[in-house]
């Protein structure tokens, strides 16, 4: 057996393997990358970004395309995006983008809305291999979302199937600037932060174009605290605090 032979005969038997939606090859422990994984869980507990300047601080702008809402329920992730950030710059050069394998079909309305077919997620990464890769792009840095809820919990599962470890990387919704502006704010649609802060709107339900869209609202909102006179993150928390 060859190996392009073999890696398509584990992909098939991972769909054959149970409840666990990333069983099979996807998920052996590899004791290499369980390493990686808790030197930088070391790294992250002694980057403390709560206390970096706002014009210094490093992070990274992430979208995950998932077939639903409920990954204990069997939803999977199809794609990871990312870009990254220094204050509010973004660097355009640094980003990330994977569709992720999956042996399951997608519904019509899934793939209609991302513009992903069978075909391209029949011939993508693992999502072992898409995991690991995600995870030396970001290093140590503080994650960002939009309703980054989403995106925490289908990484708590992917993490803790693949690699047998918690997910513990700092994820920052974006909403947690917005309520400077608007303290009863919970959350927004994607589109209304964009209209709220005057982007385009382009690439939508792309992980990746998503991701940019969030770096732009991020960047807005992080222009608008340092207006303020807000110089950190752990200032901006403490002054949340007192509003709930």
């Amino acid at each position: 057996m060859g190996m392009n032979d073999m890696i398509n005969f584990f992909r098939q038997m991972s769909g054959k393997l149970g409840s666990n939606i990333y069983a099979g090859v996807q998920g052996q422990t590899n004791l290499q990358n369980i390493s990686f994984i808790r030197q930088l869980q070391k790294e992250m507990k002694e980057n403390n970004c709560l206390d970096t300047p706002f014009h210094d601080l490093s992070v990274v702008v992430f979208d995950l395309e998932t077939t639903g809402f409920y990954p204990e329920k069997g939803d999977r992730v199809i794609s990871i995006g990312a870009i990254k950030m220094t204050g509010q710059r973004i660097l355009e050069s640094e980003t990330f983008y994977s569709l992720v394998h999956s042996p399951h079909s997608l519904s019509d309305e899934i793939s209609a809305l991302t513009s992903i077919s069978d075909e391209e997620l029949s011939s993508a990464p693992i999502a072992s291999e898409v995991l690991m890769e995600f995870f030396k792009f970001v290093k140590n840095h503080a994650l960002v979302a939009h309703h980054a809820k989403h995106e925490q919990s289908f990484m708590q599962k992917m993490t803790w199937d693949l690699l047998k470890t918690r997910f513990e990387h700092r994820i920052i919704d974006t909403s947690f600037l917005l309520r400077l502006s608007n303290p009863l704010i919970k959350s927004i649609p994607l589109e209304a932060a964009c209209k709220e802060c005057g982007i385009e709107v382009t690439n939508r339900h792309h992980a990746l174009g998503d991701a940019k869209l969030t770096a732009q609202i991020w960047g807005h909102y992080l222009e608008h605290a340092q207006s303020l006179g807000y110089k950190n993150l752990r200032e901006v928390y403490e002054y949340l605090a007192t509003i709930r």
